[in-house]
């Protein structure tokens, strides 16, 4: 399991690297912010639709994994030992050679999953005159009635060319680091965390939030242990964006950044809300515009202090604090701490049977990967509609 850095904070290093220290226009800072705030809005408000959309369907491979209480109150604690492992490596081994292997690892990842978040995209976009033929890779175990299928993953011409695509951008970023390449990936992994996980009632949300609101806070605060992994892990595990690109352009390389577990992590109970009400979004409407309205905060607080912010500080009393108030005043605040959307699927909901870890971090990008048939023995076939 691994844990996301996610403290929002000024990274002159944070992807290329850079030597000296460059004082961004007003112009630069306002983009680079607005910039950062737009991007975490696209996976949070596509992937909430998308979880919930999953969540309904009839198909229970379709359907994200749930977390339970459990987890969520166990989700802190191992984040935390996890961060400071992680930062422990950085300290007693070489960065270049750990982040030569993190490279690689994601070189894969994040290949597969914007791969993943292009195919729906892709099949609108395809031309009808064009053929689409179909492919399948099978690997099987054995010979005779003892024959087990290993791998047996079916395939088109649309996702061949959605996977020629994110190679070339995954190559692109091996080789440069380049932090457009590296917001592709991490948007891809963002959108795709935030569909596969789910929760199932307020309940759940109120732990997980209060957990990692502490983590955050301590982390942060604390020690100088999230800021240094943050800064470290030349990884897509953040979205950044230039203060300095209307001087330097797309050679830009002094970058304000978002550590993905903001995105992730106020996702889960965004996208519960949006469950709450059959025949409204009321309530997912108003975590929405707090979410802005918390991370908007945040910018301004770490721009005005000129230090790396807890986004969670800002984060989770606005998305929990707006709905819970909302309720409170529509006399529906009994009837939202009661309300199961485990209830409204069907019964055969998968869930967690070991702690998970959100996306963004390698595990759960490994773990959703299987349902690619890549990893795990299925007798059942996949198609791409299956995904």
């Amino acid at each position: 399991n691994d844990a996301v850095p996610d403290a929002a904070g000024n990274g002159s290093d944070a992807v290329n690297g850079t030597a000296g220290r460059f004082v961004s226009s007003p112009e630069g800072t306002a983009l680079a912010y607005g910039s950062l705030l737009f991007m975490a809005l696209l996976p949070i408000f596509f992937g909430a639709l998308r979880s919930v959309g999953c969540s309904k369907s009839k198909n229970a491979s379709d359907m994200p994994e749930t977390i339970t209480s459990r987890d969520a109150a166990r989700f802190p604690i191992i984040a935390s030992c996890t961060l400071f492992g992680l930062y422990l490596f950085f300290k007693i081994f070489s960065q270049e050679y750990i982040n030569l292997l993190l490279s690689m690892y994601f070189f894969v990842l994040g290949i597969l999953a914007l791969s993943h978040t292009m195919s729906p995209f892709m099949c609108r976009v395809f031309p009808a005159n064009l053929p689409n033929k179909q492919y399948q890779l099978l690997f099987t175990q054995g010979s005779g009635e003892s024959k087990e299928e290993i791998v047996n993953y079916e395939f088109d011409t649309k996702d061949l060319i959605c996977l020629g695509i994110s190679s070339v951008v995954g190559v692109w970023y091996v080789l440069k680091k380049h932090w457009i390449a590296n917001n592709l990936f991490g948007l891809a992994f963002a959108l795709n965390g935030v569909e596969l996980l789910h929760l199932n009632n307020v309940s759940t949300g109120c732990i997980l939030l209060g957990g990692l609101f502490v983590y955050d806070v301590f982390w942060v605060f604390g020690t100088n242990v999230m800021v240094t992994v943050a800064k470290s892990f030349e990884a897509p595990i953040k979205l950044v964006f230039p203060q300095d690109l209307l001087e330097k352009g797309l050679d830009a390389s002094n970058f304000a950044m978002l550590g993905l577990g903001d995105i992730l992590f106020c996702h889960f109970f965004l996208s519960f809300t949006l469950s709450l009400k059959k025949n409204t979004r009321t309530y997912f409407y108003t975590s929405f515009l707090a979410y802005i309205f918390g991370l908007g905060l945040t910018i301004f607080v770490m721009h005005t202090f000129k230090h790396a912010q807890p986004a969670l500080l800002y984060l989770v009393p606005a998305c929990v604090g707006f709905p819970v108030l909302l309720a409170l005043f529509k006399g529906e605040l009994t009837e939202m701490f009661s309300y199961d959307s485990s209830d409204e699927v069907l019964p055969h909901t998968p869930r967690l049977t070991h702690f998970p870890t959100v996306s963004g971090s390698p595990s759960s990008l490994a773990n959703s990967m299987q349902s690619f048939g890549l990893s795990t023995p299925r007798r059942r076939r996949h198609t791409p509609s299956d995904m």
